[in-house]
């Protein structure tokens, strides 16, 4: 049977017992108007629906019983007795042709002319006038059905199984509504009813029953570790019995939870209609993967996100009739909406067949909004700029409409997505179409997840990002983990995968041995690969997911915690949380360390800097070029031949000020072609004061250059250079969106001692 027939079955078997309920209390009380509007709405209902299903007897009764209603409701008919039978009629004509529809998945034979004549009658009825009283069908015991007048008011009025419309006042009597009988099968060979193999259960009472269960997953996990140490066959054949049952329970458990996909997209038809007949476009939505399962609460979280970008690909992405028409497409377009499941996600793709995303137009969008900055796109593929819709604020709406255009939405659809654990990106081609794909998992509530340990402590990861575990033992441990521009990288099979360490990402103290064996668990965030560097793994196990307090939410290296087989509670990561806080999904890692390195160009033009401040303004040296970062007291400082020396590892290193050298190399020599000499105390700091050194070395020998402040370590892409401005500067760049004026280290080192690094030394030097 359909599953929307077997729903429309289960929902409208229960309404017809309240509707038998709500008509016997009309006929007690017929100013119950609230009773009589539920009435109406329950047959509205099943009118609908009938129309929707092609059930067109069933339509038709329907349909003339709320019209009578609709009368009643107005005010413009009273409730009387005639009326009560007629409808009770109608909730027996429709139980019939339910039976032959779970039956046969036909209406029936059955002929409900007379009974649809009957109710158009009793519709076009005039006058108010007075309600009579209504006369019971059956009576107390020991008054005879036919006896009236000396019966006092009766505590309740029964209704008989069959339905007889009462006669007219002036008419002879109406013969009764033919009602079909259907040739039924013996009681012991038919087949339970569906409303008797389904019932409705509150969510409340299964997100009881989940959190029981997950109680009794944990009881399980430390009983089945408590096992391990024990040696009594009859004991753990007991045990393994109550691991098999506490595992089908909790299989049975969640697919009470879960629901198909089919139930959330079933009013996108009317959605796309009604949007697109508003829009003046023609669109046809397509879906498949309806049958795919997911929990209730993962169902209603995406309910709202799902919504807006299907409201978004009809209003935004398909263009005008006219429009495709004029680009060579059919003038109808097309939205199809596709589920299955893939790696323990469940993958929903919104695809049309549109106008696309230009990049260049979100770029030029996204730079006037002051959303990102002109050096920030510049470095961004086709694809990154695309995903910039998912920016607070941004809009590619030239105007506002009823619909969207205020910026407002797809920052809330990657919100809400992310909160479950999710995933959401956009791919798009100008003038084809768009595809968003959004990655959720099945439910929230238990999950199969590996167990490592960091520190001392130990953390769990959901096996859902979990792609493979790598370890480095001898000298593995030595050369296979390199560094590219200070970053720990491992060559894994071709693909430069970067490292974080967990320990240091969470800032505790390390206990790892140096040069020890090295635990690498691979994960994946955000299609981004990286290896988590963990002390110990252990093993994987389901564990029932615990919330965090408040106090702790808005920590994005946490997803929940839980409480382990000995009791102890650990912490579950959140993987796309952890590759953020370590930059490895951010522009500059993700697209350096990810790919291979004979493919990336920007491996090649990236570099690391050091930034720092010098003479009022701010200044860069490629970090290639620097030994180390000192920090000396100025009472270290000593004068030898006219110059600032200082004791520097077995050596006297010279220490030259940069902000003296560019400003002496500004000023120019005097008119005898001596160096101008400075005011005296100029550029002196007080001896109690600290001076910041960055050594640099040539061949064996060093050379300090004081700098006012260092400021910090960057990587970019120098990509936009201008002309150096002023002697001792090698060219102006963008750096952290700031104008940096790049030193020119080896012009500062020969006007510091043309003899030990003049131009011939520096040539040698490389």
């Amino acid at each position: 049977m359909n599953d929307i027939i077997r729903e429309f079955l289960l929902e409208t078997t229960e309404n017809l017992s309240q509707l038998d309920l709500d008509l016997v209390t009309l006929e007690r009380d017929p100013a119950e108007r609230e009773t009589l509007a539920r009435v109406f709405r329950t047959l509205h209902t099943v009118k609908g629906t009938a129309g929707f299903l092609g059930l067109t007897r069933l339509q038709g009764v329907a349909h003339a019983a709320e019209n009578l209603l609709g009368r009643l409701r107005a005010g413009d008919l009273a409730y009387n007795p005639e009326i009560a039978t007629a409808l009770l009629a109608v909730v027996d004509a429709i139980r019939t042709i339910l039976a032959a529809i779970e039956a046969t998945e036909q209406e029936g034979d059955g002929e409900y002319s007379a009974l649809v004549l009957t109710l158009e009658r009793l519709t076009r009825a005039t006058g108010i006038g007075p309600t009579p009283r209504p006369a019971p069908a059956a009576v107390a015991s020991g008054t005879s059905p036919g006896s009236r007048g000396s019966v006092p008011e009766l505590a309740a009025v029964v209704i008989g199984p069959t339905r007889v419309a009462l006669p007219e006042p002036v008419a002879p009597p109406a013969p009764p509504a033919p009602v079909s009988v259907v040739t039924q099968e013996p009681a012991e060979a038919r087949a339970p009813a569906v409303a008797d193999t389904s019932i409705r259960v509150d969510v409340g009472l299964l997100d009881k029953l989940m959190t029981l269960v997950g109680e009794l997953v944990l009881a399980r996990n430390q009983i089945v570790q408590f096992g391990t140490t024990q040696e009594d066959s009859g004991f753990l054949g007991t045990l393994q019995r109550l691991n098999l049952l506490t595992t089908e329970l909790q299989a049975g458990v969640m697919k009470t939870r879960m629901q198909p996909i089919a139930n959330l997209w079933g009013k996108f038809p009317r959605v796309v209609r009604d949007l697109a007949v508003a829009c003046g476009k023609q669109v046809r939505i397509d879906m498949d993967g309806q049958e795919t399962e997911l929990d209730k609460t993962i169902i209603e979280a995406i309910r709202d996100p799902l919504t807006h970008m299907v409201r978004n690909a009809v209003d935004h992405g398909i263009e005008l009739p006219a429009e495709r028409v004029a680009r060579g497409k059919p003038a109808e377009g097309r939205l199809h909406l596709h589920a299955f499941h893939e790696g323990g996600k469940v993958i929903i793709e919104i695809a049309d067949d549109g106008g696309g995303i230009d990049p260049t137009r979100v770029r030029d969008k996204a730079v006037r909004a002051s959303l990102v900055s002109p050096e920030q796109v510049a470095r961004m593929s086709d694809r990154e700029l695309v995903n910039l819709v998912f920016l607070p604020g941004f809009s590619t709406a030239d105007r506002v409409t009823h619909f969207s255009g205020r910026g407002v939405g797809m920052d809330v659809v990657r919100t809400n997505v992310e909160k479950i654990g999710g995933t959401v990106d956009v791919e798009s081609q100008p003038g084809r179409g768009t595809t968003v794909r959004m990655k959720i998992p099945l439910t929230l509530a238990i999950i199969p997840a590996l167990t490592v340990t960091s520190a001392g402590d130990r953390y769990c990861i959901p096996q859902v990002s979990l792609l493979e575990l790598v370890r480095l033992e001898g000298d593995q441990v030595r050369t296979g983990i390199e560094f590219i521009h200070g970053v720990p990288v491992y060559r894994l099979r071709g693909n430069l995968l970067p490292l974080v360490y967990l320990d240091r990402l969470l800032q505790v103290d390390p206990r790892r041995r140096e040069g020890g064996e090295v635990n690498i668990v691979v994960l994946q965030a955000d299609d981004r690969p990286f290896g988590l560097v963990v002390d110990e793994i252990h093993d994987t196990e389901e564990i029932v997911v615990k919330p965090l307090r408040k106090q702790l939410k808005g920590i994005a290296a946490f997803a929940g915690a839980t409480i382990l087989g000995d009791g102890r509670v650990a912490l579950i990561l959140d993987v796309l949380g952890l590759a953020q806080r370590a930059a490895v999904v951010s522009g500059a890692r993700e697209r350096t360390l990810t790919e291979k390195p004979a493919a990336s160009a920007e491996i090649r033009n990236r570099q690391a800097v050091l930034l720092f401040a010098a003479g009022g303004g701010r200044m860069a040296i490629p970090l290639a070029q620097v030994a180390r970062l000192e920090e000396f007291p100025r009472s270290a400082v000593e004068r030898a031949g006219g110059q600032d020396v200082i004791q520097y590892r077995g050596e006297i290193m010279p220490l030259v000020h940069v902000a003296r050298v560019l400003r002496k190399q500004r000023n120019g020599n005097g008119p005898n072609g001596k160096p101008r000499p400075r005011p005296n105390g100029h550029d002196r700091a007080p001896s109690d004061q600290k001076v910041q050194v960055v050594v640099c070395a040539r061949e064996g020998r060093h050379i300090g250059l004081v700098v006012g402040r260092i400021l910090d370590i960057v990587e970019e892409t120098i990509a936009t250079r201008s002309g150096a401005g002023r002697p001792g500067v090698l060219f102006r760049a963008v750096v952290q969106d700031r104008v940096t004026e790049f030193l020119d280290v080896e012009a500062v080192m020969r006007s510091a001692d043309p003899g030990r690094f003049g131009a011939a030394a520096v040539t040698a030097a490389g």
